[in-house]
């Protein structure tokens, strides 16, 4: 009798542990008979008879706490007949409730704005979690479709490693360099020309630059300048890569590159460029040229600062933006800096697909057609002016050339209220992560404004050429990086934060690289350059 109690609890210990790890006992196989009644397969309504949907969605801090009550979200209610119901999880939460609904099989109908990443799109996905959307695409998405036969690199970076598509991304629209580019590098040109110096065109004039700022107060007294200011130093680090010729196959490889003299993958934070980087940012550093507290200063404080006129170099988006019409117009973008090697390179381009994982549906879902139907929408011209946008005549208007701009109501709060804050009110893009894309036409953020796209500009004749795209990895893969890989990439970065501050004297360079060959550098390059391959082949 004993025997059979043990046996009984370990028997439905492992049933229970069965039903926690792997929700989906039935291979996804499309849609129902029973929902394609229900179906419009074009126009709306999407639906002929109302359905609810469960959405999990992230909720950045930017954006609004509760999408059950948004302008365009109650409108497109309205206009697809469909009814989502929202759970909103702060980031500060979200990955860690998201394990919870895929561990506990308690999924929603559809993840929204979570960004899940490729591991574990490939994990639920073969778990059946997360239902392959290829066929779903084929047959429901024409917007979504078209993105991906227009730039094919985007399809190969949505397509997971086993040849199934499990989510829709977030894409910065190709030709939207500005977006793409992220942070990009401002000079104080009135301090500039108050100091009877020319535009920097190497990190040495860079560097006479800040030296100038800090010794001659170029404001006249009117503030404490500041060299060079941001809010963490790894955005000057960023920009300074293309100058000592490293990331030069760009932002998409990661930690590896290839070595320009043999030809050869290369893991650039052990090579010698990599090294004179770290000596020229401690070098501004010890000097006093870097904002003392950069490594630890409040981003709030930052933008204090910064609108106050304190930096005589930042890199970061765009200065009006960020500061008001009167600061950050003194500003002007900076072009990519020659330096000691004679590289001259912008290196930071993101690939289109910048968050592969930004919608995925469930196994849960007896409605996946219609699903699809819903966020394709948001893929589309007249999906994309929606959701940006708004309802025209309430939220936006086209002013004289043709451009969309926001009604005065929104740029002007009543309630004297930021832009961001004021759009809560209306959108849900505020704070990023969401599906659909990005485009200079309707995306009304910093990346948009007149200095970003000149900035843009300025930097697009030293972007590399033969750039590499994202690298989905295999289950196998990613379970091996979450190892070995994550503890390299971690000692990198705080190994690099040391170097720069001084606190790691470069004399234990030798130190460093020997503890980076025996945490398995040489496994890492192997599964890192498996990947790249493997999108050549492609």
């Amino acid at each position: 009798m004993k025997n059979f109690l043990i046996f009984s609890v370990f028997f439905w210990f492992a049933i229970a542990l069965s039903a926690c790890g792997n929700s989906a006992t039935t291979e996804f196989t499309g849609p129902t008979e029973k929902e394609l009644e229900n179906l419009n397969e074009s126009n709306f309504p999407i639906v002929k008879e109302q359905i609810t949907l469960d959405f999990f969605a992230g909720q950045a801090p930017a954006t609004n706490p509760d999408w059950n009550d948004v302008l365009i979200f109650n409108e497109y209610e309205e206009m697809t007949n469909i009814d989502i119901n929202w759970k909103m999880v702060p980031h500060e939460t979200l990955s860690e409730q998201r394990n919870l609904a895929f561990g506990s099989g308690n999924l929603p109908d559809a993840f929204h704005s979570t960004g899940i990443g490729t591991a574990d799109l490939m994990k639920y996905g073969e778990q059946g979690m997360l239902i392959p959307l290829n066929d779903l695409i084929d047959e429901y998405a024409p917007n979504f479709k078209k993105i991906m036969k227009d730039n094919p690199d985007i399809e190969k970076s949505v397509t997971m490693p086993d040849g199934n598509i499990y989510s829709l991304p977030l894409i910065g629209e190709p030709d939207f360099l500005s977006y793409r580019m992220g942070p990009k590098p401002f000079i104080n040109k009135v301090w500039l020309d108050e100091l009877s110096m020319d535009m920097p065109e190497t990190t040495e004039e860079y560097y006479q630059y800040l030296k100038a700022v800090k010794e001659q107060s170029p404001s006249n007294g009117a503030v404490e300048e500041v060299p060079f200011g941001g809010p963490f130093v790894g955005t000057l680090y960023q920009y300074l890569l293309g100058s000592f010729g490293l990331q030069n196959k760009g932002s998409a490889g990661g930690l590896i590159d290839v070595d320009p003299d043999s030809g050869d993958y290369r893991f650039y934070p052990i090579s010698e460029q990599y090294k004179e980087l770290l000596v020229y940012m401690n070098k501004l550093f010890s000097e006093g040229l870097i904002e003392k507290n950069i490594f630890t200063i409040d981003h709030h404080q930052y933008v204090a600062n910064y609108t106050e006129g304190k930096y005589g170099s930042v890199v970061w988006y765009s200065p009006t933006k960020v500061t008001g019409e009167e600061v950050g117009s003194q500003y002007v973008g900076m072009p990519a800096l020659e330096g000691p090697f004679g590289d001259k390179q912008w290196t930071t381009l993101s690939d289109p697909v910048l968050i592969p994982g930004a919608f995925a549906i469930t196994s849960e879902n007896k409605h996946p057609a219609a699903t699809m139907r819903w966020i394709d929408y948001f893929y589309g011209e007249e999906g994309l002016e929606f959701f940006f946008m708004g309802i025209e005549g309430e939220t936006y208007e086209e002013d004289e050339e043709g451009n969309l701009v926001y009604k005065d109501h929104i740029l002007n709060s009543e309630d004297d209220l930021s832009l961001t804050e004021e759009l809560k009110k209306y959108f849900s893009f505020p704070g990023g992560g969401f599906p659909s894309m990005t485009t200079q036409r309707f995306f009304q953020g910093a990346e948009s404004s007149p200095e970003s796209i000149a900035a843009a500009e300025t930097l697009e004749p030293y972007l590399i050429d033969d750039r590499w795209i994202r690298m989905p990895h295999t289950k196998e893969e990613s379970d091996q990086l979450r190892g070995f890989g994550t503890d390299i990439e971690k000692y990198v970065s705080e190994m690099r934060e040391k170097f720069i501050s001084g606190a790691e004297p470069m004399s234990n360079w030798d130190t460093y690289v020997n503890e980076i060959e025996n945490m398995g550098l040489e496994d890492y390059m192997e599964v890192k350059t498996t990947a790249i391959e493997r999108q050549f082949a492609e």
